[in-house]
């Protein structure tokens, strides 16, 4: 995680910001990221960097007309020196992804210092508010948005070193003893994760207004008992996506083959993209297979990948003179293939994880 200097750094930087600007990843982690830091300061706005790893130049003029002091960038794998460079205020860099040699940024990744280390950027983002206090009733007081650290660490697959408090202030949440795929899939918190993944789901307008509704949320309570007009929105998005996500869930898993080492499922979705989350619960209820999740658009597969064990090493491999790209943590991955090189592609990829399966 992040050490005491660097909470410090952070902290000072945000606590004398006039107006700063986070820009975060459009998943749980970065929302949840964004959502713990906002709240405790109570200043600047928001940015979603959609359906792209790389924070480039092309979003400068979205920002560069805004009379910013600090831009915050939060669980963005990849950031152009382009854009650093052009940059109107100092720019601090909270990530967990492979590590990324810039200039002229505030970096922070514990993976600078082991490879292997890793915490979601929620989590690190939770450091920065978390208040210390010894008893359950004052910690839930003092850490109002502990639900939300919850669930940014849930929906990245990993269970933090705060899940007892959580347990004991939210026993109707979670269990004692859960895991993340337990709680994610069979607890009332999973659910609140769920809805999170789906905020992104829809045009950048309806995202946009997902995101505002989310922002003034103050329990998990409003949504899921729908509590307040903000809490019934959420729910009423939910259970319209959730239809069609359900669908999906059931149609892939009778893809399931005992000869193949992969699970692969190949969806048509003309509105709403399910690949990252549908990859995730497939991981949880077929373990013994590495789940391969794709989505034809503009000639090209948009892949998920999950599996118990590395796979980005037969992923790299396998996209050796492919128009294509890939990458992710070790066991979670995404690539984009062009549809000519897809069937060549394939048959490299299985060849080479029969390879890594045959060593475990």
């Amino acid at each position: 995680m992040l050490t005491p200097k660097q909470v410090k750094n952070i902290r000072e930087k945000l606590e004398s910001a006039g107006y700063p600007i986070y820009i975060h990843d459009d998943d749980p982690d970065g929302l949840c990221s964004f959502l713990l830091l906002y709240h405790q300061y109570l200043e600047g706005q928001g940015f979603l960097l959609k359906a792209v790893p790389r924070l480039d130049h092309r979003f400068l003029p979205k920002i560069n007309h805004i009379n910013y002091d600090m831009l915050v960038v939060l669980d963005i794998p990849q950031i152009e020196q382009e854009f650093i460079d052009n940059a109107r205020a100092p720019i601090y860099w909270i990530d967990h992804h492979p590590v990324q040699q810039m200039q002229k940024v505030n970096y922070f990744n514990p993976r600078i210092k082991d490879d292997d280390c890793y915490f979601p950027t929620t989590r690190m983002a939770y450091q920065i508010v978390e208040q210390k206090e010894r008893s359950i009733k004052k910690y839930q007081e003092a850490n109002p948005d502990l639900w939300i650290a919850m669930v940014g660490c849930l929906s990245d697959w990993h269970m933090p070193d705060f899940a007892n408090k959580f347990q004991k202030i939210y026993p109707d949440l979670m269990e004692k003893g859960d895991d993340v795929g337990t709680a994610l899939y069979g607890r009332p918190i999973g659910t609140v994760a769920k809805i999170f993944s789906f905020l992104y789901k829809g045009s950048t307008k309806e995202v946009y207004r997902n995101i505002k509704v989310a922002m003034k949320i103050k329990t998990p309570y409003e949504i899921l008992n729908q509590t307040t007009d903000k809490g019934k929105y959420l729910w009423k998005m939910y259970t319209k996506i959730n239809g069609a996500y359900e669908m999906h869930v059931k149609s892939a898993g009778k893809q399931k083959k005992k000869d193949s080492p992969i699970l692969h499922y190949n969806y048509i979705d003309s509105k709403f993209s399910f690949t990252s989350t549908l990859a995730t619960e497939l991981q949880f209820h077929h373990k013994d297979k590495v789940i391969l999740i794709t989505r034809k658009s503009e000639g090209k597969y948009k892949c998920s990948i999950r599996a118990q064990f590395p796979i980005i090493e037969p992923l790299q491999t396998a996209l050796v003179g492919v128009d294509g790209y890939g990458g992710g943590h070790p066991s979670a991955c995404g690539a984009v293939v062009a549809e000519e090189d897809w069937d060549g592609f394939l048959v490299r990829f299985k060849d080479e994880l029969e390879k890594v399966m045959k060593k475990q």
